[in-house]
């Protein structure tokens, strides 16, 4: 068996897979064309964030079982074609989280009394007492925008310096939440009444610049953002001129949009204090990840157990073809509905009927909660972990099965409880596998669970449809296709748009304030 760890593994992780008598190349700073060579007769490849592993990588690998991330992300992998080859690929989740909460803390704790400012000017022979006026954290209030391992970790944290802790995240179950002592609340609210906001949320199209120029002009003034999480969660323009205009007091940034940094007007600001990406980077932190990452590899090339994986359906391949159009489908329906959804879920209930009834349905289910998970969590829930996931978020999942014949040879019937209602949606599978939307709320509408959708709830009555049509070509967007279902006086419509570039807030806000209209929402699939 050979391993090829590509970047530095503590000693302890290699100890641990040269035990097993396994042939361990340990060597960092490999070029593409070395690591090419050396991956032919390879079992398995260890990486961390410098090395990328590509498609191209992994075609030159025909021995390769497994890819080994040890760290949580694995941007820096491609997942779709390690898939593609059966390879499974792991990670090492929540190994440093004690590392990342202790540094967002300590960003907190360096706001809180401007200690850098306090230290260069000491450095410079300065006396500067009375310029350097901090303030307690003691009854100040901490948004955690993500209550994932990480945003637990600065909670548990924050609670004993006295603070007041609120944190969004559509995910956590309100007992979770007051078991750590936290209200859950909506991410405008947090912003409206924090005094110190830290990120604990992935990189997504959902969460992408979440922290931008609207949302810091509504925040509370005299905020401070502390980012260990993702950079381009943070628009660094707008937050550079909300700083310098007095709105936000200041940020602790750890991450940045582009690393090594290119544009330091950010950083070069006195109210920031800015880390080069260290979070993750102490010596128990690296420790743990190692001994997770090599342990993890370890089970699965000894004796088949797989652990930590974010791309591996437990399904014989001939199973997992079959089902992997309706795995696809329960994905996308979950995709759909978390966009359509604003509350935190508390149950998530799956109806099957036709064919899927006398199937195993659980690739299904995890493939909806991978979709559903998507906006807003980490990179890695996949059809694998979903479930633990969910369970880790107290969701309740309710599986059933109906013999009552619909117009559809297999469909699946989605629906989402909060403590405010309900969203329901259904789709099937269409010829070559195609997926499809076939309604939504009650309503039957047709159309391909696929690109930028605008969904559009309204009044049934003359004219709505102008009016959308009007209100797009207004604003340049294109309308690709449209699907429109109508019941009892209400109608859903589903508009496809071609999105060259990202549809503007405006557009949306223009079709909400239109006759009839009663909600707008934009969905990317």
């Amino acid at each position: 068996m050979k391993i090829l760890v590509a970047d530095d593994l503590p000693s302890s992780a290699l100890d641990l897979l040269r035990a097993e008598g396994w042939d361990v190349d340990a060597r960092t700073g490999r070029t593409p064309e070395q690591l090419t060579i050396d991956l032919k007769d390879a079992d398995a490849i260890v990486v961390r964030s410098a090395t990328r592993v590509t498609s191209a990588l992994i075609a030159a690998a025909p021995k390769l079982r497994a890819i080994a991330r040890a760290g949580t992300g694995v941007d820096n992998v491609d997942v779709p074609a390690a898939s593609g080859r059966g390879i499974v690929v792991m990670n090492a989740p929540g190994a440093n989280s004690v590392s990342v909460a202790e540094l967002a803390m300590a960003l907190i704790l360096a706001l809180a009394r401007h200690i850098p400012g306090a230290d260069a000017a000491m450095k410079q022979g300065k006396w500067e007492k009375k310029k350097f006026l901090g303030e307690e954290l003691r009854d100040k209030t901490l948004g955690l925008v993500g209550l994932g391992r990480i945003g637990q970790e600065v909670a548990r944290r924050a609670s004993g310096f006295g603070m007041t802790i609120l944190a969004h995240d559509p995910f956590v179950s309100e007992e979770t939440a007051s078991h750590l002592d936290v209200e859950l609340v909506g991410l405008d609210d947090l912003f409206a009444r924090a005094d110190y906001v830290s990120l604990h949320m992935p990189s997504t199209d959902h969460t992408r610049r979440m922290v931008n120029a609207e949302r810091l002009a509504k925040s509370k003034r005299g905020i401070r953002i502390v980012n260990t999480a993702r950079g381009d969660l943070i628009d660094e323009t707008a937050l550079a001129d909300a700083i310098e205009s007095g709105q936000v007091a200041g940020a602790a940034l750890d991450v940045f949009e582009n690393e090594p940094t290119v544009d330091h007007r950010l950083q070069k600001l006195p109210q920031v204090v800015a880390t080069p990406h260290i979070a993750a980077s102490t010596r128990e932190g690296q420790e743990l990840v190692g001994a997770e990452t090599a342990a993890a590899l370890r089970d699965f090339l000894r004796d088949g157990i797989i652990r930590n994986a974010v791309n591996f359906p437990s399904l014989s391949p001939e199973e997992f073809k079959r089902l992997q159009p309706f795995a696809l489908l329960g994905e996308r329906l979950g995709t759909f509905i978390a966009q359509m959804n604003d509350e935190r879920i508390r149950e998530v209930s799956l109806r099957y009927y036709g064919e899927l009834t006398q199937s195993r349905t659980g690739v299904i289910v995890n493939g909806v909660l991978a979709g559903l998970f998507k906006p807003v969590l980490s990179t890695g829930v996949t059809v694998v972990n979903a479930r633990s996931v969910a369970a880790e978020h107290g969701i309740e999942i309710v599986e059933s099965r109906s013999t009552r014949a619909r117009n559809y040879t297999s469909l699946i019937s989605l629906k989402v409880r909060t403590a405010h209602g309900e969203r329901w949606v259904e789709g099937a599978v269409f010829e070559k596998g195609s997926p499809r939307l076939v309604l939504v709320d009650g309503i039957a509408v047709e159309v391909a669970l696929e690109g930028t959708m605008i969904v559009v709830s309204n009044r049934d009555e003359p004219g709505v449809i102008g009016q959308i049509g009007t209100i797009l070509g207004r604003h340049g967007v294109n309308i690709a296709n449209f699907a429109l279902g109508r019941n009892g006086g209400h109608a859903i419509g589903v508009v496809i748009v071609d999105e060259t570039e990202p549809i503007p807030d405006v557009v949306l806000e223009e079709l909400r304030r239109a006759n009839a209209i009663q909600s707008a929402r934009l969905v990317r699939v």
